[in-house]
């Protein structure tokens, strides 16, 4: 898992100064299942335009499911667009009760989404920075 979050901190680190970052575990050795990925940062000082850039650049990726950048708070997070459509937003109760539900009855969307997630930080590693 370590090497996740490393990967993922440099990726997003390339289009600015992180000053927050959390990815949770992928996999849950006490229960012992794999979880559904979805990683929340903020920058310092984010660039003009940088959100969209990342974005747009998710888009791009050919994923098995379909993923949001979640920019309506402090914290930006990208997530399958399945926990925001069944949590309704980020700061529903129920975000968590969703996350725990797919994490427990869906091991397969679990096995996609980390698959997807590892595509995206990958796509975002190799990507040009934009120019300020």
């Amino acid at each position: 898992m370590a090497t996740r979050i490393t990967a993922a901190m440099q990726a997003l680190s390339r289009f600015g100064e992180l000053a927050w970052f959390k990815l949770p575990e992928e996999y849950n050795n006490v229960y012992d299942y794999h979880q559904v990925p979805y990683m929340g940062w903020r920058y310092t000082s984010p660039p003009t335009g940088i959100a969209q850039y990342i974005e747009n650049a998710v888009r791009e990726v050919p994923t098995e499911l379909e993923w949001d950048l979640d920019r309506s708070r402090k914290n930006w997070v990208l997530l399958p667009s399945r926990i925001l459509r069944e949590a309704q937003r980020l700061d529903s109760p129920a975000f968590a009760d969703v996350v725990h539900s797919i994490n427990i009855h869906d091991q397969e969307f679990c096995l996609k989404a980390l698959s997807d997630f590892e595509q995206i930080i990958l796509h975002l590693q190799q990507i040009p920075v934009p120019e300020s």
